[in-house]
């Protein structure tokens, strides 16, 4: 029996983490990608757009791109610093122009418009603020049957990264956040108790750039600038993030999952954005999310350089 790709989303703010996440998607029979949507993050929705374009043309992908929220719901813009992604947001080697015009629809006009008219259910894959995702909720509340599931990248059990508490996707829109954990859609949650063990070493950059394809080029490249970031403040390699929120759908057997019920803090004076999970099923609330806590990072980074690989044959 053939199994069916799975359709997906990619709603991000693309970042060296997503735009890697998205040349495996891409990569990968197992999944059909119906669309990528950008979203205000690490840089502006409309960097964010931009660099969405020139993935797609880098990776082959001919489908429809959109400009999504320019802001959160209610508070106010929280940009990374340059020196995590550069000005761009996707500083490093140059990409390829983009071959496509955005769409006119906005970000959430196209996922509506998928949602409506797709006999399958989507998962949305989530690696920027939730801002479009929510957005999409609560304009268009009908669609929420057509989504089989969100798998995104935020947040953390244990702790944070852009406070002692919070992690930066999460707190960016801590709002929106909440919408999407109260939804009743289940979420697949690659916070940092995964994303940090899912590191790309040197040795690992070195592997790739031996492939030597015009995919592979860029990647090591920008896995290069990323570690820079992350070597100064300790790390022992790169977090491939958002790629976790890939993985999980196409080799879920890598990932160590518990399920849990996780709330979003939005307000608080220290904890604003924390995503409080019921590590021990305290509150007896039925679980809301498979919280990804460990991964093989062999078998993860083999697996991503098996994909980058594939881009050296006939797309």
């Amino acid at each position: 029996m053939i199994k069916e790709p799975i359709p997906v989303i990619l709603d991000g703010d693309p970042g060296h983490d997503d735009a890697i996440a998205w040349v495996v998607a891409n990569a990968s029979k197992d999944l059909r990608i119906l669309a990528i949507t950008a979203v205000n993050g690490n840089c502006s929705a409309a960097k964010a757009a931009y660099n969405s374009q020139r993935i797609a043309t880098l990776i082959g992908y001919n489908g429809p791109v959109s400009k999504g929220q320019d802001k959160p719901l209610y508070v106010e813009p929280l940009k990374a610093p340059t020196n995590v992604h550069g000005e761009s947001g996707l500083d490093g080697p140059a990409l390829p122009e983009p071959q496509k015009e955005l769409e006119t629809l906005t970000a959430v006009e196209l996922m509506a418009e998928i949602l409506q008219e797709s006999k399958q259910k989507v998962v949305i894959v989530a690696t920027g603020p939730l801002t479009n995702v929510a957005a999409l909720l609560l304009t268009h509340p009908e669609v929420k049957e057509k989504i089989s599931h969100i798998s995104l990248m935020g947040g953390g059990i244990k702790y944070g990264n852009w406070t002692p508490a919070a992690e930066f996707n999460i707190l960016v829109d801590p709002e929106a956040a909440d919408v999407v954990y109260k939804s009743g859609i289940h979420i697949y949650m690659a916070g940092l108790d995964v994303t940090e063990k899912a590191l790309v070493l040197q040795q690992d950059v070195e592997e790739i750039k031996k492939i030597g394809n015009p995919v592979s080029e860029i990647v090591w490249k920008w896995l290069d600038f990323f570690y820079r970031f992350h070597k100064s403040l300790g790390y022992p390699g790169a977090p491939m993030h958002d790629l976790c929120a890939v993985m999980v759908l196409i080799h879920p057997e890598i990932f160590t999952i518990k399920d849990m019920y996780v709330e979003v803090e939005t307000t608080g004076d220290y904890s604003k954005g924390t995503t409080v999970g019921d590590y021990y099923h305290i509150t007896g609330k039925e679980a809301n999310c498979s919280c990804l806590m460990d991964v093989d990072r062999k078998k993860f980074i083999d697996y991503m350089i098996d994909y980058i690989r594939s881009y050296s044959e006939v797309q």
